[in-house]
């Protein structure tokens, strides 16, 4: 059976052997029994099955990245129709697909019908929660599948793509609801942007769902700004938003705008995403995850080696997504899309629809932060969706669906509350420690150095059950290390609130960067 789960072509496993990508979970972890048993077996299957998919995948990412450049040059919108510009995206779109997952392509068709004719047949008024709970039921429905059929298998299937999709699909379902059913006093400024005032046609609607350039690793893109991209006004409208000149001549600005840097910037995000995927192709088999499970590790090593090795080990998977993120984040780049204005110095930000800060991210000084610049994409959708709508329990409702948007793996629900619990814990750290440090700035060294490890400590700590997907030996883990986390978290919780206060205190609760990371779409209240 699970030979039989992944359906793409497996025309380029040759190159996989040449290439000796990629480097699955399981490749040098070894069953307790050293015959050949049936679980043996499956183990070797399932490394074979991601090697074909990973390959497929990287092919359909650098054939995405040539013929993105067509959209920029005999593609361009000022020398053919935006029809055309949809066609292109979409016929693309489908071929790598099924390129990629054969007949389970099917699936990713399934969903955008069943969603496209939810929102023509229901009202505007309740069309969007629709879409939604259809969206989430196809997907759920694939993940359980998925999981009956290969658990823990890690590989490249349907349920990524699918997952994008249910993103793009009740983004917009929420946009229709909002042009057509709300009032624009009733819209935050974001709302407003993304609102759509008429029901797209059909070529519309599967161009936006299907388009190449984010087809398979994303970014979420917005109805809004994709359509924008296809009639060429997506550089005008960074412009003006940028340099607030909305009564400025349109031609005018779309004459300054019309080839921003591009170049240097592909260039520069390519190079990085072969960088991270060589990390992670050379280094995650020699600290598999699923090492974590051995008594020999559990029993015969230090809580000190323990979080070395999570931190490490997790920190490899990281450099697959980050591959993964950042690649298509240049594909979008090359055809034109993800453009946001300029710098102070006049450089070109390329960076509206990136998935991941990698920088900001590793060297973060706060669980808060780390969040922030990862999966920004996923961020921006949540708070699309939820987060801005919701009047009470926010971070509860925006869990939620992040949780089962994922699946239903166990490690997932472990780390999403684990992460709770630990915001919780560097919200009140910094509002009552913080600022004992203030006073000189060796002392605020001192505890940026702290918050530092910390950080990486912790986000080492709620994460590897992600990775591992398994529930009961995660909680062995946990149980090994003592709980020390948890129990420090427990301990900041009730001691930290009874110092004295200081007056700095009142100032560090209105940090301003908070107001300026909710205006960016950051969800760093509640994830």
């Amino acid at each position: 059976m699970a030979l039989d789960y992944y359906d793409g072509f497996r025309t380029f496993s040759w190159l996989g052997n040449i290439v000796g990508l990629p480097i699955d979970q399981y490749n040098n972890y070894q069953t307790e029994d050293n015959n050949e048993t049936k679980k043996g077996k499956h183990r070797a299957k399932y490394f074979l099955i991601t090697k074909d998919s990973y390959v497929n995948f990287v092919i359909t990412q650098f054939i995405a990245l040539m013929l993105a450049g067509l959209f920029r040059s005999s593609l361009s919108h000022k020398v053919v129709t935006p029809a055309i510009r949809h066609y292109f995206g979409l016929t693309i779109g489908l071929a790598l697909g099924y390129f990629c997952f054969g007949r389970q392509a099917v699936h990713l068709v399934g969903l955008s019908l069943f969603c496209y004719a939810a929102m023509r047949i229901q009202n505007p008024i309740c069309m969007h929660r629709s879409v939604l709970i259809v969206a989430l039921a196809y997907l759920s429905t694939i993940h359980v599948h998925r999981q009956l059929y290969g658990y823990g298998m890690y590989t490249l299937d349907i349920t990524g793509p699918l997952m994008v999709i249910t993103q793009k699909v009740t983004s917009l379902a929420y946009s229709l609801h909002d042009g057509l059913a709300r009032s624009k006093e009733e819209l935050t400024p974001l709302q407003r942007h993304q609102a759509v005032y008429k029901m797209p046609t059909m070529t519309e609607y599967f161009s936006y769902v299907f388009h190449f350039q984010a087809l398979m690793a994303g970014p979420v893109i917005f109805y809004r700004d994709y359509i924008d991209f296809i009639h060429g006004d997506h550089l005008k409208h960074a412009t003006k938003s940028l340099t607030d000149q909305n009564n400025s001549n349109s031609e005018s600005v779309n004459e300054i705008m019309l080839e921003p840097s591009l170049k240097k910037i592909v260039v520069k995000k390519v190079i990085a995403s072969l960088i991270c995927a060589a990390f992670f192709v050379t280094f995650l088999s020699m600290f598999s995850i699923q090492k974590i499970k051995d008594n020999e590790f559990l029993e015969g090593t230090t809580i000190l080696y323990k979080i070395w090795y999570i931190y490490v080990s997790t920190m490899m998977v990281r450099f697959k997504y980050y591959h993964a993120w950042i690649f298509a984040d240049a594909i979008c780049n090359n055809s034109g899309l993800g453009f946001d204005g300029y710098r102070e110095n006049g450089e070109p930000r390329w960076d509206k629809f990136a998935n991941v800060d990698v920088i900001n991210f590793e060297t973060s000084l706060s669980l808060r932060d780390s969040i922030i610049n990862w999966n920004m994409g996923t961020n921006r959708w949540l708070r699309s969706i939820v987060y801005d709508r919701v009047k009470k329990q926010r971070m509860i409702f925006t869990y939620a669906l992040s949780a089962l948007w994922h699946g239903f793996y166990p490690g997932y629900y472990l780390t999403f509350a684990n992460g709770a619990y630990f915001t919780l814990v560097a919200r009140i750290v910094r509002r009552n420690a913080r600022p004992y440090f203030l006073g000189s700035k060796n002392l605020k060294l001192f505890y940026d150095a702290m918050t530092f490890l910390a950080t990486r400590i912790i986000i080492a700590y709620i994460s590897f059950s992600f990775v591992l997907l398994e529930f009961l030996p995660s909680i062995k883990l946990y149980l090994y290390m003592y709980l020390l986390p948890h129990f420090l978290g427990l301990v900041a919780i009730v001691i930290l609130p009874r110092l004295p206060r200081l007056p700095e205190a009142r100032n560090s609760d209105k940090n301003p960067s908070d107001s300026s990371n909710v205006r960016n779409g950051n969800l760093h209240k509640t994830m």
